[in-house]
C-alpha cells in the first residue's frame, strides 16, 4: 500500500467516524431534549386517571389501568436510561476511532516528499476550516455528554410512594399519650422480670450466570452458641435484627393480636412520639425497644421501655470523626436514619446515611463510634445491620462500588472487608446456617451471593438481578429468594449457586420476599400480595390490596401479617389458600414492618411508636 493509499484510507475512516460520531451526538442531544420535554414519569394522563380513582376508590379496572401506564412510563425511562448509557459508548468509540485516523492521516501526508503550490490564502482557508470543523465537533461532543449525564439520573429524586390526601385521626382519649423527655444515659439495673417475656420480631420498610464453588450440602443441626455467648434462643426470644431472627423474617411469639383500631384506641395499650423521623423498625431485647431518628440538627437512638412506652433515654450519634460537614442529599421516603438497628444483648449498634456508625450500651452509654465514609447513595443509605459471632455486619454498596463489612462489636474495629463485585443495593444483609457454618448472604446488582462469617470469603455468587435493588433476600431450606422490580424472582440454591426456578410476573421494589414452610409470599408496590409454591414456584393465590407495600410480608403465631403505607395492617391465614383475617388501621401513615412479642405487636408509625394488645 502506496503512502497516497494510507492518506486516502485514513481519510476516509475519519470522515465516517466523524460523520457517525456527529450523528451519535445529536440523537443524544435529541434524547435529551425528548426526555426534558416530556417527563416519562409526571405524566398528566397519569395524574387524571389517580385523581379520577380518588373518586372512584372502587373502581377495579382503573386500577389496573394506572398500575399499567405506570409499568409502561417506567419501562420507556429505562429503556431511555440504556439508549443513552449505550449511545455515551458509542459516541466515546467514534471518537476515538476518529482521533486515530486523523493522527495516521496526518503523519502519512507529512511523508509526502513535495507539497503542492498553494497560495497563502488557500493554506489560512484550510486552517480555519479544519479549525471550525474541530469546534464544532467538539461542542457538539461536549454537549452530547451533558446531556447524557443530565438525563441518567432522571428519576433521583421520584417519589414512588403514594401520599395519603386524608388527614390523621385524633386518637381517642383512651390511649396513653406519653410526652417524649430528653434522659441522657439513665442508669437502669437489667434484671429480668418474670412479666418481660415478652418480645418481638422488627423489620423494616423498606439471564447469565456465572459459575460458582461447590459447597458441601447443608447439615440441619444449627450452631447454637457463638463465643459472646449469643444463641438461637436468645434471639428467638428478643429480636434483635431487621425481620427478626437472623433477618429471615420468621417470628416465634404466640397469641398475638389480630384485631384492633389505632384512631378509636381499641387495644392500643401505649403510642409514644418518636423525637426524630425515621423510616427503620424497632427492635427488642428484654424489656427495651430501640429505634432511630435523624434530621439536620442530629442523628439519634432512642431506648423505650417496651412495656410502658417510656422513653428510657436518648444516645446521639455526634462528635464522630470523619462525619461530613455537609449531609448527603436522600430522598422524603428514605431520610437519614432508614437502616433498622441491632443488638447482641449488651450493645445497640446503628448506622446512618452519613456514614456513620455507633454502639451504645443497653443503659444509653456511648461504646465505640466511626465513620466508614459517606455512602454515595442518590436516594440515601438503608441497608440495616445484623450481628453474630461477635461481629457486626455491614452491607456497603453504593454507586463507587460494592463490599461488605465485619466489626468487631466490642471495639468497632474491622475484623475483615470485602470487595464485591456489585453496585448499588438498598438490601440488607440475611443470615443463613449451611453446613454447620453461617452464611452472610447478600443481594446487589447485579449479583446474590454468600460470603463467610468468619473471613468474608465469597462462596458462591449468582448473576440475576438488575436495577436499584431494594428487597433482600428471603431464605428457608437452603434456597435464597432474590427478586426486585424489573428484574425476576428467582430460587437459587445456596450450595452452588445454580438457580432452581425464575418468574418475572410479580416483583418487589422494596418489600423482601417471606419463605417459610414450603410457602414463599412477595408484596409488590403496585399493592399485590402473592402466595407461591417455595419449591416449585408455582402461584397459589393473589390479593390486590389497592395500596403501596413496602412493608415486609412477617410469618408470625401461624399467620401472615403486612402493614400498608397507609397504616392498615392485613392479617392472613399462612395457607395455600387465600382467608384474610382482619384489616386493622392504625390511624397515621407507616411503612415500616411489624415487631412481635408474646401477646404484643409493636409498630412505627410515620410519627409514633404503637405497642398493641388485649
Amino acid at each position: 500500500m502506496t503512502n497516497n493509499d494510507k492518506i486516502k484510507l485514513s481519510q476516509n475512516i475519519a470522515i465516517i467516524a466523524g460523520i457517525f460520531s456527529i450523528t451519535v451526538a445529536l440523537l443524544l442531544l435529541l434524547n435529551f431534549l425528548q426526555v426534558s420535554k416530556n417527563d416519562p414519569i409526571e405524566s398528566k394522563v397519569l395524574e387524571a386517571l389517580v385523581e379520577r380513582l380518588s373518586d372512584e376508590p372502587n373502581n377495579e379496572a382503573l386500577k389496573i389501568e394506572i398500575r399499567n401506564f405506570d409499568l409502561l412510563a417506567r419501562k420507556a425511562y429505562f429503556n431511555s436510561r440504556w439508549q443513552i448509557k449505550t449511545g455515551a459508548y458509542l459516541l466515546l468509540f467514534g471518537a476515538i476511532v476518529l482521533a486515530f485516523a486523523l493522527h495516521f492521516y496526518y503523519t502519512a501526508k507529512n511523508k509526502i516528499g513535495q507539497p503542492d503550490t498553494v497560495h497563502e490564502n488557500e493554506i489560512i482557508g484550510r486552517i480555519l476550516a479544519q479549525k471550525g470543523i474541530i469546534i464544532v465537533g467538539a461542542v457538539v461532543f461536549a454537549l452530547a455528554l451533558v446531556a447524557s449525564f443530565a438525563t441518567v439520573n432522571h428519576l433521583n429524586h421520584y417519589d414512588v410512594k403514594v401520599e395519603a390526601k386524608a388527614g390523621i385521626t385524633p386518637a381517642d382519649e383512651k390511649i396513653e399519650v406519653i410526652e417524649v423527655q430528653e434522659i441522657v444515659q439513665q442508669e437502669e439495673q437489667d434484671s429480668v422480670k418474670t412479666e418481660v417475656a415478652e418480645t418481638v420480631v422488627a423489620p423494616v420498610i423498606e439471564s447469565k450466570r456465572e459459575e460458582v464453588k461447590k459447597a458441601k450440602k447443608p447439615v440441619a443441626k444449627p450452631i447454637q452458641k457463638t463465643s459472646a455467648g449469643l444463641t438461637l434462643t436468645d434471639i428467638k426470644k428478643n429480636h434483635n435484627s431487621f425481620r427478626g431472627p437472623l433477618a429471615q423474617g420468621v417470628d416465634f411469639h404466640k397469641n398475638i393480636p389480630i384485631k384492633w383500631d389505632g384512631s378509636a384506641g381499641k387495644n392500643i395499650l401505649w403510642k409514644s412520639p418518636i423525637p426524630k423521623k425515621g423510616y427503620n423498625s424497632p427492635i427488642i431485647w428484654g424489656d427495651k425497644i430501640f429505634v432511630s431518628g435523624g434530621d439536620k440538627s442530629g442523628r439519634e437512638v432512642y431506648c423505650f421501655n417496651r412495656n410502658t412506652g417510656k422513653l428510657l433515654w436518648i444516645g446521639k450519634a455526634d462528635n464522630i470523626k470523619g462525619t461530613p460537614a455537609k449531609l448527603p442529599k436522600v430522598t422524603e421516603d428514605t431520610g437519614l436514619a432508614a437502616p433498622t438497628l441491632t443488638t447482641d444483648g449488651k450493645r445497640v449498634f446503628a448506622i446512618f446515611a452519613t456514614g456513620d456508625v455507633i454502639a451504645f450500651d443497653m443503659n444509653g452509654k456511648r461504646v465505640w463510634a466511626r465513620n466508614l465514609g459517606v455512602p454515595d447513595n442518590h436516594y440515601g443509605h438503608s441497608s440495616s445491620l445484623i450481628t453474630w459471632a461477635n461481629k457486626l455486619f455491614v452491607q456497603y454498596d453504593t454507586n463507587k462500588g460494592g463490599k461488605v463489612l465485619a466489626l468487631d462489636v466490642a471495639t468497632g474495629k474491622t475484623v475483615w472487608e470485602t470487595v464485591r463485585k456489585s453496585k448499588i443495593s438498598w438490601a440488607s444483609p440475611v443470615l443463613a446456617e449451611v453446613d454447620g457454618k453461617y452464611q452472610l448472604l447478600l443481594s446487589a446488582d447485579p449479583i446474590v451471593a454468600g460470603y463467610d462469617i468468619e473471613t468474608g470469603e465469597e462462596l458462591w455468587q449468582t448473576e440475576c438481578m438488575m436495577g436499584e435493588v431494594g428487597p433482600s433476600v428471603g431464605y428457608a431450606d437452603g434456597v435464597a429468594f432474590a427478586a426486585n422490580e424489573y428484574a425476576v424472582l428467582a430460587a437459587i440454591n445456596i450450595n452452588d449457586g445454580s438457580v432452581i426456578w425464575e418468574n418475572d410476573e410479580y416483583l418487589p421494589e422494596a418489600a423482601s420476599p417471606l419463605a417459610y414452610n414450603g410457602l414463599l409470599f412477595v408484596a409488590t408496590s403496585y399493592g399485590v400480595l402473592v402466595c407461591y409454591d417455595a419449591k416449585t414456584g408455582e402461584q397459589y393465590w393473589e390479593h390486590d390490596v389497592g395500596t403501596t407495600l413496602y412493608s415486609s410480608p412477617m410469618f408470625a403465631d401461624g399467620k401472615l401479617f403486612i402493614m400498608d403505607n397507609d397504616g392498615v395492617m392485613r392479617i392472613y391465614e399462612y395457607a395455600k389458600e387465600m382467608k384474610l383475617i382482619s384489616e386493622n388501621e392504625l390511624g397515621e401513615l407507616a411503612g415500616t414492618t411489624p415487631a412481635f412479642a408474646d401477646n404484643r405487636i409493636y409498630i412505627r408509625g410515620e410519627k409514633n411508636l404503637y405497642c398493641i394488645g388485649k
